[in-house]
């Protein structure tokens, strides 16, 4: 091997460092070798670098005895070489998609120009100028081999490559390196010089009607023996290896059809040519099946060509909904309809059925479009952005840097539709957990780049957010942002623009009162107050149900708030929290509460200790009902809470008088005797009539000298107090001599409600 060779062997193969287990020589001194070799599984050298050791072989030039370049002579050496050459091709059964693969472009010229000159096409000839029909099968099929690997190669030739990493620097390999890709120019320069006739030759091979035959290895063979023996068989019709004619009219219909694609750029006429070419080809494809042993066509290519063609030239007969997506959205560009275009990528995010590729090109034509100064399509080039951003989110991809600087300055419509497509994007019923997960993290990375508080509730009592986050997850990231963000100035921002979300009007009213009634949801019932006061502002949502009760001392309060929103969501949250409270139903009326302590806190101090005045009713409630029946003392805090409320001094708030009623019974039962007797301020016993009772009979029970005494006393005092608070008399005492509060009154006449003992 010369130095060249070995270069170049270096320079591309697999394996530099290795050499080949069979050199290129011995098969120039055994002439079954070839075949042998190419039967082996993984043959050492491959094929494809075989033909380049062959031709690079056969073209190296001589020099003479004044040291002067001459071509390489046409000797009996050289000749076998180009012979081995052509045979490894025809093992690889002439496939241009393998040859173009692994062979330059020089090369694989040589290659084929060989291919001709074995085949007999006289030099210079022009390949326009020969009736194929005419021709010796394989001689034509050898033009045919040439002319469309002429117009492949400009073809791709028009496409960008990615410039492979040079290795080390190497003087050879560099200079080998820029003489090829001269080379490589030249013969393109030559090639588009002759593009015309090559799509000539190659129609011209559409209208033959016969089977043609390409050379394998033995008629390769017969070559190389006399012209005389050969000559007959090799121009027969059934010499070499049997070409269908729907398998070269396939092959040649999707080639043309890819060089009138590529002239179409500069020619949009041409593109009728490469649609009729294309729809051929598929059409020949299904005749000849998958058994075909030539005819290797990229199907998936394919289909991409067709779906160009028909965006580009649309049939005349096609429908709208016969139009594929992509034509559906080239023809809305053509025609300025940008909502149609939001809509079908809305859809896709679904399907999944255009690639990202397509959707993104699409946005940044109309980016062009915008920065060119129509202004009216910053809205469109920012849906569009979030629907591609949407779709990226559900594949797992990272959000674009396009989305994030057309996200720095949100408003409510942005908001809006960003929510309305996450929820179009989503199939619920069938998305995985990842994808939803995908989707949840999204939503909450969107809130947690807010500013806005308004915004960020926009987003969390959207019926989206509810159902992909947990309760704790949706409070958790709230509280996040209510740590983070300053408290709402009522006196700058009034309480209406917290509630200022635009709503649905498609959902029927009557629909989303019914699901008002029957929801235990606070973040649900948000929702749907904010979509019901969306469709009219004259309603008052707080009067739907007539079961929804709130005492009279907080009413007023509340239904002086004069934002209806607010006013109806605060009623309605109390009065669903105080009914699953008399039902014993806990943890709803605590998660009810909750929210409308939340909501209160931010313009009412008055409600807001109304609210905490009722959670401290409910968590006594939720203690007797549970851990308390077995007799475990309640914790501190909650005795804590209880004498806060009991020592409380303020004028301004609305007090209901079971709740005293309750927290006196409360440390009665349990035996905070020392706290009634001796801790309570004065001014609480002159001013709170239920404290001076539990203090009277906690210095009973703690003050009376025996058993005897303190059970006779107690009862005494007990006898009285239900006489002056009830009119009933049924009294019982219990083993441990605990009181139990009737949560139902016997008599309006009473006072405060009757204790009996259990």
């Amino acid at each position: 091997m010369s130095a060249e060779a070995a270069d170049r062997e270096a320079a591309t193969s697999s394996r530099p460092c290795t050499p080949p287990q069979t050199c290129w020589f011995e098969f120039l001194l055994e002439e079954s070798l070839l075949e042998k070799h190419l039967r082996k599984p993984c043959p050492d050298p491959a094929p494809v670098q075989l033909i380049v050791q062959f031709l690079e072989q056969a073209s190296k030039p001589s020099v003479n005895e004044q040291n002067q370049v001459q071509p390489p002579p046409d000797n009996k050496r050289n000749r076998i070489l180009k012979l081995l050459a052509l045979k490894v091709a025809a093992h690889l059964k002439w496939d241009l998609d393998i040859l173009e693969k692994s062979l330059s472009v020089p090369v694989l010229n040589m290659l084929l120009n060989e291919l001709l000159c074995i085949s007999k096409v006289p030099p210079g000839t022009k390949h326009v100028d020969m009736d194929l029909a005419t021709l010796p099968p394989t001689t034509a099929m050898a033009v045919l081999l040439y002319n469309r690997w002429a117009i492949r190669t400009i073809v791709q030739s028009s496409f960008p490559v990615k410039q492979a990493k040079p290795g080390p620097p190497q003087l050879s390999v560099m200079n080998q390196m820029q003489q090829e890709k001269e080379l490589t120019e030249n013969i393109l320069k030559v090639l588009k010089e002759q593009a015309a006739d090559s799509i000539l030759v190659l129609e011209a091979a559409l209208k033959l009607n016969k089977d043609l035959y390409v050379h394998t290895m033995r008629t390769l063979d017969l070559l190389a023996m006399e012209p005389g023996m050969v000559n007959g068989e090799t121009e027969s019709s059934t010499a070499g290896l049997k070409v269908k004619t729907e398998e070269m009219q396939c092959q040649v219909c999707y080639d043309l059809g890819a060089a009138y694609f590529q002239q179409g750029s500069t020619n949009s006429a041409v593109y009728e040519n490469a649609r009729e070419k294309f729809f051929r080809t598929k059409e020949l494809i299904a005749e000849i099946g998958s058994l075909s042993l030539h005819c290797t066509i990229d199907e998936k290519r394919l289909a991409g060509y067709c779906q160009a063609c028909d965006v580009l030239v649309p049939s005349s007969d096609s429908t709208s909904q016969q139009l594929t997506p992509y034509s559906q959205v080239h023809i809305c560009l053509r025609s300025g309809n940008y909502q149609e275009v939001i809509q079908i990528f809305i859809e896709d995010n679904l399907t999944l059925s255009l690639p990202v590729q397509f959707r993104q090109s699409v946005l940044r034509e109309l980016f062009q479009k915008a920065q060119q100064g129509n202004e009216a399509l910053d809205e469109i080039c920012f849906k569009v952005c979030a629907c591609n951003t949407v779709r990226d989110i559900l594949e797992g991809r990272t959000i674009s840097v396009q989305f994030n600087q057309l996200f720095l300055r949100p408003n409510k419509e942005k908001i809006d539709f960003l929510l309305e497509v996450c929820s179009r994007s989503v199939n619920l019923e069938k998305a995985s957990e990842s994808l939803k997960g995908n989707m949840a993290a999204f939503l909450k990375n969107v809130c947690l780049g807010l500013e806005d508080l308004q915004y960020v509730f926009m987003i969390s009592s959207h019926e989206l957010f509810i159902t992909l986050l947990k309760d704790e997850e949706r409070k958790l990231l709230v509280d996040q942002m209510r740590k983070r963000s300053p408290r709402v100035n009522l006196c700058i921002k009034p309480v209406t623009s917290f509630y200022d979300i635009p709503a649905s009007a498609s959902v029927n009213i009557g629909q989303l009162e019914h699901q008002l009634i029957l929801s235990v949801d606070p973040w649900r019932i948000r929702q749907i107050l904010i979509e019901l006061h969306g469709m009219t502002s004259e309603r008052q949502f707080w009067t739907v149900s007539n079961k929804w009760e709130v005492p009279s001392v907080y009413s007023g309060v509340i239904l002086g708030i004069k934002d209806n929103l607010t006013r109806d969501l605060v009623y309605i949250l109390m009065a669903k929290g105080l009914h699953c409270s008399t039902v014993k139903d806990f943890s709803h009326a605590k998660q009810l509460f909750a929210a409308c302590l939340e909501l209160v806190t931010e313009f009412s101090p008055k409600l807001r200790q109304v609210m905490l005045n009722e959670m401290l009713l409910l968590d006594i409630h939720t203690h007797e009902a549970g851990t308390g029946q077995a007799g475990e003392r309640p914790p501190s805090d909650l005795i804590s809470r209880v004498r806060g409320y009991l020592e409380m001094r303020l004028p301004d708030i609305p007090l209901r008088q079971v709740i005293a009623e309750e927290c006196v019974a409360f440390m009665l039962n349990w035996r905070e005797n020392e706290y009634l007797t001796l801790q309570v301020p004065a001014f609480l016993l002159q001013s709170n009539p239920y404290v001076k009772l539990g203090q009277l009979l906690a210095a009973t029970c703690k003050e009376l000298p025996g058993p005897k005494e303190s059970r006779r006393t107690a009862k005494d005092l007990w006898e009285v107090v239900v006489q002056i608070c009830s009119v009933s008399s049924q009294h019982k005492r219990g083993n441990d001599g605990r009181v139990s509060l009737i949560k139902q009154r016997e008599s309006t006449l009473g006072i405060m409600y009757r204790y009996v003992l259990e």
